[in-house]
């Protein structure tokens, strides 16, 4: 207990945490290199960021929602297989399942296109906080978003006057006590090149999610294709041609052994390691229990239909992963924060930045008020639990919820010249994105329960009368007239706003409803969390100014972050997890598939896993072809798909998860249990070779 409570009170020191920091690379510490050189790192610092072939430039923002690496001459891209599965799913029909039987293109005309997919190379950053922070005095965080925004148009308008394939970012750093701007370059062509079958992608499936040990191959790889003429970006066409980077990720085939330096870079999404103890328990009571709870609900029923209809499986397996994940990292974080008494250490922390407060200067955190902090989190706790099982069971969780909302926030198209006031939106038809009957029980489901979650009749929408006066309390009568009368329902037919019958529509109406319950939500919110906004940007501008010395970086916000570590295990309760996984394990495992479908396997897989010889994928130093592997690095979501390195810049794989033992690393990175699980890459070419005999891939990845 003493050195956990040593841990938060060094939250965003280096001494305690050589391995603790998501740290931006233009201005990283030199104590943090010199740390990494300790370790192991070989290179000199500035091929982290400012060389042509700097590390960074490897790197890539994956769809805006994981990480990448380049990998080859040609273009290729490595990221996960669940970063993937989406793209792969859009093309797999129940003739060509891709998604459950994997896909190889022989030939780069059999590389397949991806609508809306693109990749992001980060070209610069800066320090911009002299110049933003003098124009946001005196303005409310809403205010200041507003104003940032605005700024950003106008840097974004002026440099794609310079160059139209470059986009700016401003964001803010430190909780809004900095600000950066970052300049990325952007590729909307990026094609499917290869993927293992589900079975390897997803092997273990929720019951193995954020556990170790891991077999999973989770691993897809697409490509980079650009303009011919000018080798940079372009929309789609079939005459763009393989992007040519400077620069690409070689890969490791040495592997490695506990202790040795490694190196992930990638785009963590977010964390809350300055979140203060009230922040915390909100965040456990109000956030992640009504979430648990909520999709406890709607999973229960997407997975049995699923596994009734191979159809439905495929429309519904993106949606089904997006709400387990982090429906089981909801319930992990909760029971990391009891486990270690996480809000009781935190307060002591708070105890202590108070008592340094009423014996230094510190003019950056003027106004920071831990009773008024208080007050306000009690005051909004209920609000952010309804808000809560609000979003989850009525946000674009269905179909009908979905165009409910949509009809009510898209701009309305113009009629004819002749007409031009008949203003109307149209759905088209997209059924092979969605199951009725599926989709119907969902809506029935989540109208029951956010009635029996929230007593308050304040806080339930207007159709709950209608269900009551107009359908008895039949929950399955009113979704049955919302699915087979609503307007909303009609494929590719206008749905005129201006119509008389417009309001009257059942459908219309509960969208109706359910706008104006959101916006009262979150009036009633919004108040509060401008207040509760402040105080945590002035407590995190108290911890860094009572930490002036030591280096600081600061919560993950989707942009590029480097952070290091060592290959090694943990112990919990005084026995050791060990630092990797082989194929004889992921063969024991497959052996167990009649009792749990998730460890299903194909007999193809039974017997690559099976083999005696591994070959050139065999590891020097166990002689067998190892599967996943432990780091001691500091990720979060969005770091899926970010390249692991060794110290010489190689890629020894891809992380792709944490493990159960240290859910709370959102807002504590527990230094003794927090580890990445990652992707070994040979297990990864071994797949691409023995399974997919993908030589022509073996060979431009220099791997034969």
């Amino acid at each position: 207990m003493k050195k956990l409570l040593l841990s938060l009170m060094c939250l965003c020191s280096l001494g305690a945490h050589a391995d603790e920091g998501m740290w931006t690379l233009y201005n990283l510490p030199t104590a943090v290199y010199e740390q990494m050189k300790q370790y192991g790192f070989q290179l000199p610092m500035e091929q982290l960021y400012q060389t042509d072939n700097a590390v960074k430039n490897n790197v890539v923002n994956f769809g805006g929602f994981c990480s990448g690496v380049v990998v080859s001459p040609n273009g290729l891209v490595f990221t996960n297989h669940h970063c993937g599965f989406d793209a792969i799913r859009k093309h797999s029909t129940v003739e060509h399942d891709y998604l459950l039987n994997g896909f190889v293109a022989k030939s780069y005309e059999e590389e397949l296109p991806n609508e809306d997919l693109f990749v992001s190379f980060m070209i610069d950053q800066k320090d911009v906080s002299d110049q933003i922070l003098p124009l946001l005095k005196g303005l409310d965080s809403e205010q200041q978003a507003t104003k940032v925004d605005s700024i950003e148009n106008a840097w974004q308008k002026d440099i794609r006057s310079k160059d139209s394939t470059l986009r700016v970012e401003l964001k803010p750093f430190y909780e809004g006590n900095k600000f950066y701007c970052t300049t990325y370059r952007d590729f909307e062509d990026v094609r499917l090149v290869f993927t293992v079958p589900k079975s390897m992608g997803k092997f273990g499936g929720e019951t193995d999610n954020w556990m170790w040990p891991r077999q999973t191959c989770d691993y897809s790889v697409f490509r980079i294709y650009c303009d011919p003429k000018t080798g940079g970006p372009a929309k789609y066409s079939k005459d763009n041609v393989p992007y040519h980077p400077k620069s690409w990720a070689p890969v490791s085939m040495e592997g490695y052994k506990p202790g040795d330096f490694c190196m992930i870079m990638g785009y963590p999404g977010s964390t809350s390691r300055y979140l203060s103890s009230y922040g915390i328990k909100e965040r456990r009571d109000a956030i992640n229990a009504p979430r648990v709870q909520v999709r406890g609900v709607k999973q229960e029923i997407m997975l049995r239909h699923m596994r009734a209809d191979e159809g439905v499986r495929i429309k519904y397996d993106t949606k089904y992963a997006s709400s387990s994940n982090y429906w089981k990292n909801s319930i992990g974080m909760n029971k990391c924060i009891d486990s270690i008494g996480l809000i009781g250490q935190k307060q002591q922390y708070e105890a202590q930045i108070r008592q340094w407060l009423s014996t230094h200067e510190a003019p950056e955190a003027k106004g920071l008020d831990f009773d008024k902090m208080a007050s306000l989190y009690q005051k909004r706790m209920q609000l952010t639990k309804i808000r809560t099982l609000f979003i989850e069971s009525f946000f674009l969780q269905d179909q009908l919820n979905y165009r409910a909302w949509r009809v009510q926030w898209a701009m309305p198209v113009k009629g004819p010249k002749s007409k031009p006031k008949k203003q109307y939106y149209e759905f088209s038809d997209n059924t092979n994105e969605w199951d009725k009957a599926t989709d119907m029980e969902l809506l029935t489901a989540v109208l029951k329960n956010y009635r029996q979650q929230v007593t308050d009749k304040e806080y339930l929408p207007d159709f709950y009368e209608t269900i009551d006066e107009k359908f008895h309390g039949d929950y399955q009568a009113y979704v049955n007239k919302l699915y087979n009368k609503s307007v909303l329902m009609k494929n590719d037919k206008p749905i005129y706003f201006n119509k008389k019958s417009y309001k009257k529509d059942l459908g219309v109406q509960f969208g109706l409803a359910l706008n104006e319950m959101y916006a009262k939500i979150n009036s009633e919110r919004q108040q509060l969390s401008l207040q509760i906004n402040e105080q945590e940007r002035l407590l995190c501008a108290a911890v860094l100014r009572m930490e002036q010395d030591k280096p600081n970086y600061s919560d993950a916000n989707f942009t590029l972050r480097m952070t290091y570590g060592q290959i090694g295990e943990y112990t919990l309760g005084g026995r050791p997890s060990g630092y990797y996984t082989t194929a004889r394990s992921l063969w024991e495992k497959m052996q167990k598939a009649d009792e749990n479908f998730e460890y299903f396997a194909e007999p193809v897989m039974h017997q690559l896993m099976a083999e005696k010889d591994f070959g050139r994928y065999a590891d020097p130093l166990t002689g067998t072809l190892q599967l996943c592997f432990l780091s001691n690095n500091d990720i979060t979501g969005g770091n899926s798909g970010s390249p692991i390195f060794n110290g010489k810049g190689e890629l020894l794989g891809l992380a792709f998860d944490g493990n159960w033992d240290s859910l709370s690393s959102d807002i504590f990175f527990d230094r003794q249990l927090a580890r990445t699980i990652n992707v070994d890459v040979r297990y990864m070419l071994y797949m691409m070779d023995r399974w997919g005999h993908a030589d022509r891939l073996l060979k431009e990845i220099g791997a034969q």
